[in-house]
């Protein structure tokens, strides 16, 4: 019965251990700002699909305006080559996709998930809340 106790514990420790390791390739990196949309100086926040760039995050933020009460944040670093210099997202001309100008992986603007490409992981997203006048993004 006592084998029993040490087996079951190193397994759950097992479990414990391999649960948090972060596989994520971007690093985890502090943000939090507040952003006005109706404001003049984001006037491309004011409509449902407009997105505007801010620094912050790995390599930039990009913030997109999904409907009047939801907007989406997603760090402008490639998962697949983020360590690049020139491994920056930008928002395609459609304005429902984003691509990272050096792999060509090419993400979704509601999820940040990936459509094709090389890249296996999604974008990484920040926590937005918005409170009608105001709109927080965060880690």
């Amino acid at each position: 019965m006592k084998h029993i106790k040490y087996i079951l514990l190193g397994v759950f420790l097992c479990l414990a251990i391999s649960c948090d390791r972060n596989d994520f390739p971007i690093p985890r990196v502090p943000v939090n700002f507040w952003i006005y949309p109706n404001d003049v100086n984001f006037l491309d926040l004011n409509y449902y699909g407009g997105h505007m760039y801010f620094t912050g995050g790995v390599s930039g933020i990009v913030v997109y305006r999904l409907s009047e009460w939801e907007f989406t944040a997603f760090d402008r670093a490639c998962p697949y080559d983020w360590d690049h210099e020139d491994s920056w997202i930008w928002v395609e001309p459609g304005g429902i996709t984003l691509r990272c100008q050096r792999c060509e992986s090419l993400f979704s603007i509601l999820d940040g998930g990936v459509i094709t490409g090389p890249s296996t992981y999604p974008l990484k997203r920040y926590f937005t809340k918005y409170d009608g006048m105001r709109l927080q993004v965060r880690s």
